[in-house]
């Protein structure tokens, strides 16, 4: 007999859209192979849908806050149901691009050099610091937001339009502009799924390259890159995955540039629509996506 499946999905973060679309994927697929699927929102109605459907395994499509920061594992390890994904403190760990960047520095893995800013600080004493410590241009981003979402490419002329604009963050990630190629690459559990590189045609693979279908972003499978090279990158990945303690599927974003590989950040909660990356690479593998999920759903039965 086939397994209840509940799927989280919606939420409140600036991800919502692209959540709703990875559940809407997923339970898609499920239905399709007679699994029993019920879609939640994770607001009030959760944990009566919980107790009432009686999931066997919960089927975590949340993004961003909320979803992937240990917030809501935070709850769903209450139920004692085992649900995809990571748990609560490496979901918080690798959210937080504070904090996992220093553990990749702490580990000798390589990430584009950065400070924080807080609001509290002047623009000028800013400029100061990126002159001394950095150089324009800049990245400018959320310490915990993912898809993207509100990360600008900074010269001097428009880093104080930027930084206005994300005044509702208490604080941003400040980093140092890695020219190059972007490769991404896929962990399965133990297994280093593959890579595959973007040339996105706006100036870099921003929220808009990743979910319109319009920006025409190249994917590139397999990686153009000598063997020992795209092993060197597939061993970085597996390694940040284990130091932060993930389990299930992650994606760690890459820039490659003059020879040497830069860790920007790894997702816990990659996408799952017709545009996400880690599908792609396990069709490129021969895992078709309802194998992808069913891995997932029991690997989360797993969960230590």
């Amino acid at each position: 007999m086939k397994k209840k499946i509940l799927i989280l999905s919606g939420g409140i973060s600036k991800e919502r859209l692209i959540s709703l679309d990875t559940g809407h994927q997923v339970a898609k697929e499920l239905k399709k192979n007679s699994y029993k699927v019920k879609i939640s929102e994770p607001d009030h109605n959760l944990e009566k849908n919980i107790k009432t459907f009686k999931p066997d395994v919960i089927f975590n499509a949340l993004h961003g806050q909320f979803g992937e920061d240990g917030y809501i594992q935070t709850i769903l390890e209450r139920h004692k149901i085992p649900y995809t994904h990571s748990g609560v403190i490496s979901s918080s760990i690798a959210m937080d691009k504070e904090i996992s960047k220093k553990l990749f520095i702490k580990n000798k893995i390589k990430t584009p050099k950065f400070f924080t800013y807080s609001y509290d600080e002047t623009k000028l004493n800013l400029i100061k610091k990126i002159n001394k410590k950095l150089n324009f241009p800049v990245v400018v981003k959320p310490l915990n937001e993912g898809s993207s979402v509100n990360v600008y490419i900074c010269g001097k002329k428009n880093l104080s339009k930027i930084i206005d604009k994300l005044k509702n963050y208490k604080k941003v990630l400040i980093e140092e502009f890695i020219a190059g190629r972007e490769i991404q690459v896929a962990i399965m559990g133990d297994k280093k799924l593959g890579a595959i590189e973007l040339r996105p045609k706006r100036k870099f693979y921003d929220y808009q390259a990743k979910y319109n279908s319009k920006a025409k972003t190249k994917h590139i499978i397999p990686v153009d890159l000598p063997k020992f090279k795209l092993k060197k990158l597939m061993n970085i990945a597996y390694e940040a995955h284990k130091i932060i303690g993930c389990r299930g599927v992650t994606r760690s974003d890459f820039k490659y540039f003059q020879g040497k590989f830069y860790l920007l950040e790894i997702n816990t909660q990659p996408g799952m629509t017709k545009l996400s990356l880690v599908p792609e690479i396990a069709a490129y593998k021969g895992i078709t996506f309802l194998k992808l999920i069913e891995w997932m759903l029991k690997d989360a039965s797993k969960k230590k």
